[in-house]
């Protein structure tokens, strides 16, 4: 039976763990918890059938007997807690994305290196039916060498104005959406390539939120504009935003309900990258905050032909019974795949993943587990693109780290 002890009882943790000490309480013993908030820690492990909390981190890791950290904490402290987890002699789980930055990026890889202990990075998107059919499909060479893809995300404005309201609205939390958020999908495409990028150029504006409109106030729960604003929360509607944030304001001061037009916000909300890769691929990715639907596209350009994919998660297409990846060729000829909407939160990924990492199957023919080098580069390619945006130049993968690092990892 592997312990397991687990840092952060936020959300992503709530959806993470809780099955853990159920559906594979036979394979796993959760052996302690960490918050900073201890409120929230005390929910978490009362739900998970009464866990043991402790009051600092270094306490879980000396005193819980753990063999394995997971790592469900603010984007921006990761690195702090793998370090010090690696360093314990313990192998870690992190939730993506690895880091916020370069710098931190190469002392978890430093790390990694020195104490010979080993980095997952839960990136569930691998792990979605969907994904992993494209996957198949690119592998297979059907449409030969990848030439271009042209790759685009749209969040609808009540998914995006969730990352406005939260921590997330702040670079030195999060790293911005192309950190946080964009790391799913340029791991994605760097896993789709099997390739690894070498050069970004980018543009990102604050166009939709932050200080748009003069009728804004501090947070939701006791705003003026209430009755009239459309993205008013209401933090005490559901039971877990209610019990874990705002019930815990008091021990951390931490407000999960505010203006998402206040004048703080410093994350874009329209973001356009461009990424060449190492053998000459090109990738073309856009990410808007602030659609009337939620759903994306990935077009693939091949030397044979062409594939074109996508998911609607909102809007007149949500309902669809199937997905379809079109597949075409240069004879003008199409084959459509389609496939079954999977099941599960986060399209039927959670509970692969949790698998995956739990049971340590033998077998990964897609590539699928992802290490530290995976979890560098996808959110690397954010980081050289919103260091491209500030500085208005191209930034390379190899600047942000040095070439010894690059080499050991080819």
């Amino acid at each position: 039976m592997k312990k397991i002890a687990v840092a952060g009882a936020g959300a992503r943790a709530h959806i993470l763990v809780k099955p853990l000490a159920t559906q594979f309480r036979e394979e796993v013993e959760l052996v302690g918890i960490y918050d900073q908030n201890p409120s929230r820690a005390r929910l978490l492990a009362e739900e998970c059938g009464q866990v043991p909390v402790y009051a600092s981190f270094d306490s879980m890791l000396q005193e819980s007997g753990t063999e394995l950290v997971l790592i469900t904490t603010m984007d921006s402290t990761h690195d702090a807690f793998i370090i010090r987890a690696l360093e314990g002699g313990l192998d870690v789980i992190t939730e993506k994305p690895m880091t916020t930055d370069a710098e931190k990026c190469k002392s978890i890889l430093d790390a990694e290196k020195r104490t010979g202990r080993n980095i997952k990075v839960a990136f569930n998107c691998r792990y979605m039916p969907y994904m992993m059919r494209v996957k198949e499909l690119l592998d297979a060479g059907t449409i030969g060498d990848i030439l271009s893809v042209d790759y685009n995300w749209y969040l609808d404005s009540n998914h995006g104005a969730q990352y406005f309201r939260r921590w997330h609205r702040h670079m030195s939390n999060s790293g911005g959406l192309l950190v946080h958020k964009s790391t799913h999908h340029f791991d994605l495409a760097n896993w789709w390539l099997r390739d690894e990028p070498i050069e970004v150029s980018a543009f990102g504006e604050r166009r939709f939120f932050g200080p748009t409109r003069e009728e804004r106030g501090f947070r939701c729960l006791n705003c003026s504009f209430a009755s009239t604003c459309e993205f008013y929360f209401d933090i005490t509607e559901h039971s877990f935003n209610n019990d874990y944030f705002h019930q815990c304001e008091a021990e951390d001061g931490y407000i999960r309900d505010r203006c998402v037009f206040g004048d703080d916000i410093d994350i874009y909300d329209t973001m356009s990258v461009h990424v060449r890769y190492r053998k000459g691929t090109v990738l073309n990715y856009s990410l808007v905050a602030h659609s009337p639907y939620k759903n994306w596209t990935a077009t693939f350009n091949g030397t044979k032909g062409r594939i074109e994919a996508g998911e609607y998660y909102t809007g007149d297409r949500a309902d669809e019974p199937t997905q379809q990846i079109h597949l075409f060729n240069h004879r003008g000829e199409k084959v459509v795949h389609e496939a079954r909407k999977a099941t599960g939160s986060h399209g039927g990924s959670d509970d692969r993943i949790r698998k995956m990492f739990v049971q340590n199957e033998p077998t990964d023919s897609l590539g699928q587990r992802a290490g530290s080098w995976e979890g560098a580069l996808s959110m690397l390619i954010g980081v050289a693109a919103n260091i491209s945006i500030q500085e208005q130049r191209k930034v390379t993968i190899q600047e942000l780290l040095n070439s010894s690092a690059i080499t050991s990892h080819r």
